[in-house]
C-alpha cells in the first residue's frame, strides 16, 4: 500500500468505493487522514463499514465545511456530460477534487529513496486502443529481464494498493482519460501516448476535450521521456510540442505506417519488422512476425510503444526481444482461445469500438466475424472499409438487425453469443478464423466485456468439447 501523504488529521470525502474507491481509502487511513466514504449502492458502503470506515452522505448541505479534498473514482463524471452532483457540490465549495492517481504521484516517492542509488520509476501509458497490452507488455519485458516491476491503473492492481517502491523497482500505470483528466500530479518518468481515435466523446464534450484528457499526462511537469504515436495528427502534434528540435532524444517517435527518419529517436514497424534508429543509425531491431502474443499491425504497434519504453528504462534490445518472446497475451484481446480443424478461434472482446475492431479485422485472415453491442457515437460506417477478409458477419446485441444493416459484407442476424458461435462454428472451414470483435460496448446484454469474452470462450469450448 502507498499511504497518502498531505492529509494527517484531516477529513478527505471518497466518493464510489469500487476496486479504487475502497483501496484510496485504506491508503488516506495508512497516511493518518480520515476517509469519509460515499457510494450511492448500500451494498458498497456496507462493504466499507464492515472495514470500519466512516459514512458520509455527501448529497446533503454542509458536508463540505470540513472536508480537505473529495477524491472521485474514475466512473463518475467531473465535468461533462454535467457533474455529478456530489462533485458540483464540492466545486461549489471551492473543495478541491482529485482521484487516486493524483494522490498516487503525491505520494509515492518517501524518506527512504533517500538511501537509493537508483531510484524507482514510473512509466504511465494512455491512448485509445493498445494501451492494456503496451502496459502488460512493458511489465512481462521488464519481469523477464529481471526488474522488479508492478501494473497498476487501469489493468493490474489499484494505483494505491501497490507495494511501496524498491531500489530500482518500475512500476507501470495504464491511465485512461478518466484519470488523466482529473488527476491533480501527473509525472511519471516515462510517459507512453499509443493512439487516438473516438472513443468517450460524451464525457469529454468531443474530441479536442477527449485529446487534451490525453495531452495532461504529458503536461503536468513533463515526463523525462515521451513515448508517442505519430501516425496521428495529434500524436505527431503532441511529439512536435514536447521536442526542442529536430534531435531532441527525450521523445521517441513511433509509428506502424511509415518509416521514421531524421536525427532523433525513433521506433517503427513495417512489415513486420520492428526498427529502432537514433541518430541516423540503426540501433535495434525484431522479426515481430512470429511472436505469437503480438498478432497484427495493431499489436506491432503496441510492440514499438513497449519497445521504446523499455530502451528509454536501460533495457537492451536482446533483452526486450526475449520478454517479447515469452509474452502470452492478454485476456480478451486477440486472444487465440482454441485451434482445432484448422480453424481458429479468437477473442478480442476488447474491442468496443470501431478503430480496435478495424485492427482486429487486419489481424487475421477468412474470417467469420461475430460482432455487435451497444454502439457508440459515430456510428459503424467506418468498419466497411475493413472487411475484405470478412467472410460473413454473425450479429449478436439488442440492435443486431440495425448494426447487419448498416455492414457491406454478408451479414446473420444471430442476436446471442450462443447462436452466433454456433452458426460461425457450424459454417467454419480449415483456414478460417472465428473472431469476436465486436466494435461496439457489452452493457446491452453483459456487464462489461470482460463477461462477454467469457461467454464466447465458454461457447466455442462447449462445442468443441461436445
Amino acid at each position: 500500500m502507498i499511504p497518502v501523504r498531505g492529509f494527517a488529521g484531516a477529513k478527505v470525502a471518497v466518493l464510489g468505493l469500487g476496486r479504487s474507491g475502497l483501496a484510496t481509502a485504506r491508503a488516506l487511513r495508512a497516511g493518518g487522514a480520515e476517509a469519509l466514504c460515499w457510494d450511492d449502492s448500500p451494498a458498497a458502503r456496507e462493504t466499507a463499514e464492515g472495514e470500519g470506515f466512516g459514512l458520509r452522505d455527501l448529497r446533503k448541505a454542509g458536508v463540505w465545511d470540513d472536508t480537505a479534498c473529495l477524491i472521485v473514482s474514475p466512473g463518475i463524471p467531473h465535468l461533462y456530460p454535467t457533474p455529478n452532483p456530489v462533485v458540483a457540490a464540492a466545486l461549489e465549495a471551492g473543495v478541491p477534487v482529485d482521484n487516486d492517481i493524483g494522490l498516487f504521484f503525491r505520494s509515492f516517492a518517501g524518506p527512504e529513496w533517500d538511501g537509493f542509488d537508483t531510484l524507482p520509476r514510473v512509466v504511465a501509458v494512455t491512448g485509445s486502443n493498445g494501451k492494456s497490452t503496451t502496459s502488460a507488455l512493458i511489465h512481462h519485458i521488464l519481469s523477464e529481464a529481471g526488474r522488479p516491476s508492478q501494473l497498476a491503473g487501469n489493468i493490474g492492481r489499484g494505483v494505491l494498493d501497490i507495494e511501496p517502491g524498491e531500489e530500482g523497482s518500475v512500476v507501470v500505470l495504464e491511465l485512461s482519460s478518466y484519470q488523466t483528466d482529473l488527476a491533480r500530479a501527473l509525472t511519471p518518468d516515462v510517459a507512453v501516448f499509443t493512439n487516438l481515435s473516438p472513443d468517450h466523446l460524451d464525457r469529454h464534450a468531443g474530441m479536442g476535450g477527449y485529446f487534451a484528457a490525453k495531452r495532461r499526462l504529458f503536461a503536468e511537469g513533463g515526463p523525462d521521456r515521451a513515448v508517442i504515436g505519430v501516425d496521428e495528427t495529434e500524436g505527431l502534434y503532441l511529439a512536435g510540442q514536447m521536442s526542442e528540435g529536430p534531435g531532441d532524444d527525450r521523445v521517441i517517435r513511433v509509428s506502424v505506417s511509415r518509416k521514421l527518419t531524421g536525427p532523433g529517436w525513433q521506433v517503427f514497424a513495417r512489415k513486420g519488422y520492428l526498427s529502432e534508429y537514433r541518430k541516423g543509425r540503426q540501433a535495434g531491431s525484431i522479426d515481430l512476425r512470429d511472436i505469437r502474443g503480438l498478432p497484427g499491425a495493431h499489436n506491432h504497434q503496441n510492440a514499438c510503444a513497449a519497445y521504446a519504453a523499455c530502451r528509454a528504462l536501460g533495457l537492451s534490445p536482446k533483452a526486450i526481444e526475449a520478454g517479447m518472446r515469452s509474452y502470452p497475451g492478454l485476456p480478451h484481446r486477440s486472444q487465440i482461445v482454441a485451434e482445432a480443424g484448422g480453424i481458429t478461434y479468437v477473442n478480442d472482446s476488447k474491442a468496443t469500438n470501431v478503430d480496435a475492431a478495424l485492427k482486429a479485422l487486419g489481424a487475421f485472415k477468412r474470417i467469420r466475424w461475430i460482432c455487435g453491442g451497444l454502439q457508440k457515437e459515430g456510428g459503424i460506417a467506418a468498419l466497411n472499409d475493413g472487411l475484405a477478409e470478412v467472410l460473413k458477419a454473425y450479429v449478436i446485441g439488442r440492435e443486431a438487425a440495425g448494426f447487419a444493416l448498416q455492414l457491406e459484407a454478408e451479414s446473420e442476424v444471430c442476436t446471442t453469443m450462443d447462436e452466433a458461435v454456433a452458426r460461425a462454428m457450424a459454417e467454419a472451414e480449415p483456414g478460417d478464423t472465428v473472431l469476436l470483435a465486436p466494435a461496439a460496448a457489452s452493457f446491452d446484454q453483459y456487464d462489461n466485456f470482460e463477461r462477454r469474452g467469457e461467454n464466447f470462450m465458454a461457447e466455442v469450448q462447449k462445442r468443441l468439447d461436445g
